[in-house]
């Protein structure tokens, strides 16, 4: 079992997906802390309504690298094996990354390198993509660039609204991030350069629904 520690800026429905695959064992991981830029994230109060230790770390007059040394010893009194960026909206600093390089992931809502930023569902509808979709990756010191684990792709309709695929695209987000911090847990992820191998195991796809409009990856 291991401990997790997720940074959250907004509501925490990602957030909410590993709490729930934790508490129904899907995962073999526990959501350890939760830390927020933001003092009113709802990301906050669902976790301490779960009993999971919250903290709004204020970064008023805080610089990034001070503001992440907080975050860092935080996670390191909770002795977090994996930081899951799930819509943090703050960019960390070099010497963080590098200090959890491996043991750090994000989910993003688009198909890396496509679509990256803060409005990725709204960029790929005014781009006009016929598919859009969701990633899982390690983060690098780059935004939205690190090795890429899952991806799941997603049809758009002719009628979408940002508001109706960012829906449809958060469903998926919450399948995907969990699976990918099981494989975490289960040492299935060998990074080899920007490629990571999923190594042979079980799939999700036999075991859980899956949902009619995705294309799911290799390794789910």
């Amino acid at each position: 079992m291991i401990s997790i520690g997720v940074l959250a800026s907004g509501s925490g429905t990602d957030l909410q997906s590993i709490i729930d695959a934790s508490e129904n064992n899907m995962i073999d991981a526990k959501v350890s802390v939760v830390m927020s830029d933001n003092k009113n994230a709802f990301a906050l109060k669902r976790a301490k309504k779960h009993g999971i230790t919250a903290e709004f770390i204020d970064p008023n007059g805080l610089n990034r690298e001070e503001y992440d040394t907080e975050v860092d010893r935080i996670l390191s009194h909770h002795q977090v094996s994996l930081v899951v960026g799930a819509g943090y909206m703050r960019l960390l600093s070099d010497d963080f990354v590098n200090k959890w390089f491996g043991k750090l992931i994000n989910i993003h809502p688009a198909l890396l390198p496509s679509f990256k930023g803060v409005q990725a569902q709204k960029d790929a509808l005014d781009y006009g993509v016929k598919i859009a979709g969701c990633t899982t990756h390690f983060v690098d010191t780059e935004m939205d660039h690190g090795p890429i684990i899952l991806q799941a792709a997603v049809m758009v309709k002719e009628s979408d609204t940002e508001e109706e695929l960012k829906k449809r695209i958060l469903e998926v987000e919450h399948q995907i991030l969990p699976r990918t911090i099981q494989l975490f847990a289960e040492d299935r992820l060998q990074i080899t350069g920007r490629r990571v191998h999923i190594m042979p195991g079980e799939s999700w796809k036999e075991r859980y629904e899956l949902l009619p409009f995705v294309l799911y990856p290799d390794g789910y």
